[in-house]
């Protein structure tokens, strides 16, 4: 049984992060690159749709960024819920590092350490954004519009990326940054956060 069908007065809140595009799988660091899912990314979502049917969803946000987009339209495409479309949760941006390949093979590459060490990364790269920029773009993503949703008994999907999800994890469950990756942001599996 489901949240709402139990009488619960509060939704539910469930994060997915899009499928496999093809810089996924050359290990290049996508952030604001607007990069299309790939077949398997195509495969991986209309296999979410399936797994996920009988979830409740009465509004999906999602990403602005055509992966996330094109996940959102497939896990949905039989289904009448309402996807909105939100800036604020791109992917986080790398700058000048966005299509880097094997970041961690690169010396000192400065983006690495928001990998590692995420609580440390506040200095961001030139034109790319910083753990507590992140943090706080999330963060009010979710008072202004999933909170007073959630309030009001309503399922909510949020269709995102790696990092940015993990951003909604830890202002949701209030976790530590350095905790930022634990939680671990598979492609295309759902995640009940409340």
């Amino acid at each position: 049984m489901t949240e709402t069908t139990t009488g619960n007065p509060h939704g539910s809140l469930y994060i997915i992060r899009h499928g496999r595009t093809d810089w996924n799988d050359l290990r290049k660091l996508q952030g604001r690159t607007d990069i299309p899912l790939n077949e398997e990314g195509r495969r991986m979502a209309a296999e979410a749709a399936k797994e996920y049917a009988d979830i409740p969803f009465d509004i999906c946000f999602c990403s602005p960024l055509v992966r996330a987009k094109e996940t959102a339209e497939i896990l949905l495409r039989d289904r009448d819920v309402p996807i909105e479309y939100d800036d604020r949760l791109m992917e986080m941006s790398f700058g000048i590092y966005e299509g880097v390949q094997y970041s961690f093979s690169i010396p000192d590459c400065p983006v690495n350490r928001f990998f590692d060490h995420p609580e440390t990364y506040t200095d961001a790269v030139e034109g790319g954004e910083s753990t507590p920029e992140l943090m706080a773009r999330t963060g009010s993503f979710l008072c202004e519009k999933v909170y007073p949703r959630l309030r009001r008994g309503e399922n909510v999907l949020i269709v995102g990326h790696g990092a940015m999800n993990s951003s909604i994890i830890c202002n949701v469950r209030n976790l530590p940054l350095t905790e930022f990756w634990s939680v671990g942001i598979e492609n295309c599996k759902l995640k009940k956060l409340m």
